[in-house]
């Protein structure tokens, strides 16, 4: 059995102090909040709905996301907005909510959002339901305690920010300050994050293991802040997506390894196929550059410009046992142009 270390047990020791804390204050949240109107736990489990997809075997995320998925959502508006992850109503063909009255209701996916991953659905009838109301996550630092909110058998898991950092995702995504928490929330997906004012900070998305600075690996989970969602929110009910400069898409699956971006899959017919890429493929290079982990990797691709760019990627190919690197220039394109995405975004 491994013993932890004692950066670790102290860790712990937080992480359970902020969860003991939690139970004592999220029966009475509204006696946490020192101004503005107050939010009872009942006003936050009752914003919550799940949110239910359905996809067309033939959708390019078909095969890594499945064709039902299901998680929870955060209702924002009275008018029957929902906040939700991205990945849950990604190319779906229906999606429908069921409401804590138990009623299921018709949704419209709104908008998609790839830099975030934020997913926005509208009901098509009034939901009566009282909307959640956004709080600020800049502030929102490592010790702080929250609750992480979801729909299932275990809606609430209290807990602690263990760290806020760049999270960088193998499908081309890059967070620059992901919300990074402990111990980790079994619904994760599309869960509201929640501080002990009641407020919304953010939306689940994955399960992952996190660490602070110089600390073991612990259990967690990986959260979008909800300040991201702001600037943006306006165009996403407008036009379906961001009206922010999109960045280039190459069509790899990569892993990390010592450094170095390793392709693991290639899209079929995506702009890193058609240029000769392939499963195995070692990146070490942007136009020259030497690449250093996979969030450097992103940084250097978006840098060449937007999507229709060519990116030249430094490439060795192991397979052959030729450690001579390769100059391709990959022609990228747009991920939304690549999706098969029910409303036009």
């Amino acid at each position: 059995m491994t013993v932890p270390s004692t950066r670790a047990r102290r860790l712990q020791s937080r992480i359970a102090a902020a969860v003991l804390a939690l139970f004592i204050v999220v029966p009475g949240l509204a006696a946490a909040q020192e101004k503005g109107p107050k939010v009872e736990l009942a006003d936050v489990l009752g914003a919550m709905v799940m949110v239910r997809s359905e996809i067309a075997a033939d959708a390019r995320t078909a095969g890594s996301l499945g064709t039902r998925r299901v998680g929870s959502g955060v209702v924002i508006d009275a008018e029957g907005l929902v906040l939700t992850i991205g990945y849950l109503i990604l190319e779906a063909e229906r999606t429908e909510l069921v409401i804590p009255s138990g009623d299921t209701v018709e949704a419209k996916v709104v908008g998609y959002d790839h830099d975030t991953g934020f997913g926005l659905l509208r009901a098509v009838r009034p939901l009566a339901v009282k909307p959640m109301r956004m709080g600020d996550s800049s502030d929102l630092a490592a010790g702080n305690p929250v609750v992480a909110v979801s729909i299932g058998p275990r809606p609430i898991t209290p807990g602690i920010v263990i760290a806020r950092r760049p999270y960088a995702g193998y499908w081309e995504y890059l967070l620059e300050d992901a919300i990074l928490t402990s111990p980790p929330h079994p619904q994760f997906g599309g869960a509201a994050l929640v501080g002990v004012d009641g407020l919304l900070l953010g939306i689940g998305s994955l399960y992952i293991n996190v660490a602070a600075e110089g600390q073991e690996p612990l259990p967690g989970n990986m959260f979008v802040p909800i300040d991201r969602l702001k600037p943006i929110l306006a165009d996403l009910i407008e036009s379906g997506r961001s009206a922010q400069p999109q960045r280039p898409w190459l069509g790899v699956t990569t892993a990390e390894a010592g450094g170095r971006v390793l392709v693991r899959r290639v899209s079929p017919g995506g702009p890193a196929e058609k240029a000769g890429l392939k499963a195995g493929d070692v990146i070490v290079g942007v136009g020259g550059k030497r690449v250093d982990g996979l969030a450097d990797f992103l940084r250097k691709v978006w840098g060449q410009g937007g999507p229709g760019a060519a990116i030249p990627l430094d490439v060795l190919h192991l397979d052959t046992g030729d450690l001579a690197i390769q100059r391709y220039d990959v022609p990228s394109i747009s991920r939304y142009d690549w999706l098969k995405m029910k409303r036009d975004l």
